[in-house]
């Protein structure tokens, strides 16, 4: 894909996550079908325990953060630990921030990157509100992430990669930032088959995380790629429930899935001569 439509795309995205931030300030709906990749804007706490929360983590964060964006639950993933410093990829609200922050505790901290300012303000918001301590919020894109080389023990990412036009340079710069021995623990929507070219051209169904879904074995070669070792991609089939929703009528259910992605940036390996 050249660049232009690279930024054709990212800007695409931009411009409509920044509607959902904006919309959900004045308790409206967005995206697709009035919904948050897929999720209706006036059903966001009930719909995150069908993902995987539960109902004390969806209250225990500021009113406003949890919006209703995901397709999963990264922290349930990525077994975080006391001290650990943890980089979330498109942080939105800052919602899965926030209970980083609360696993990883006042030694630990918590950095969230989102390319659409309107979001980042939304989340640095929630950050003073709920009087968080440990918890950044960045500028940047996930192809270009504005972290230090080997300065994280674990990426999560909730629904994000998938949308973005190069996902191979997202893996590799996930790669760059972890330390060794690092972990990637994702929630994301893969592809189960192949989509129609009329969904995979459609722009609506990009921004509202299905036609940009790689196949699973597209993602473990990309992984593979990257340096990662113990690739686990496991699509989770329950998930058709949720989705199905999404673009209701549109039968996307039989295209995408979502899926727990976990993965480990191996020990460096240190020379004996």
């Amino acid at each position: 894909m050249k660049q232009n439509e690279q930024d054709r795309i990212r800007q695409q995205v931009r411009d409509s996550y920044a509607k959902v931030a904006e919309s959900s300030e004045k308790g409206e709906g967005c995206g697709v079908a009035d919904s948050c990749c897929g999720v209706p804007a006036d059903l966001n706490t009930i719909d995150s325990t069908r993902l995987g929360y539960s109902a004390e983590e969806v209250q225990g964060v500021p009113e406003g953060a949890e919006m209703g964006l995901g397709c999963g639950n990264p922290n349930a993933l990525a077994a975080l630990q006391p001290g650990e410093t943890v980089l979330d990829l498109g942080s939105g609200g800052g919602f899965d921030c926030f209970l980083a922050a609360q696993r990883v505790g006042g030694q630990g901290r918590v950095i969230g990157v989102d390319m659409t300012p309107a979001m980042l303000s939304k989340a640095r918001h929630n950050a003073v509100k709920g009087e968080y301590q440990n918890v950044e919020f960045r500028l940047g894109e996930i192809e270009y992430l504005p972290v230090a080389d080997q300065s994280i023990d674990v990426v999560i990412s909730n629904c994000v990669i998938n949308l973005s036009p190069d996902k191979q340079q997202v893996f590799n710069e996930v790669f760059r930032v972890l330390k060794a021995g690092g972990r990637l623990a994702v929630s994301d929507v893969v592809a189960s088959a192949e989509m129609p070219d009329e969904v995979r051209q459609d722009p609506v169904f990009y921004s509202g995380c299905m036609a940009g879904a790689s196949l699973v074995s597209e993602l473990e070669a990309m992984l593979a790629r990257s340096g990662f070792t113990e690739i686990s991609i496991q699509p989770r089939d329950e998930s058709r429930e949720f989705i199905k929703d999404w673009a209701p009528g549109s039968r996307i259910e039989d295209y995408v899935l979502s899926a727990n992605i976990t993965a480990i940036k191996p020990q460096a390996v240190s020379c004996c001569c």
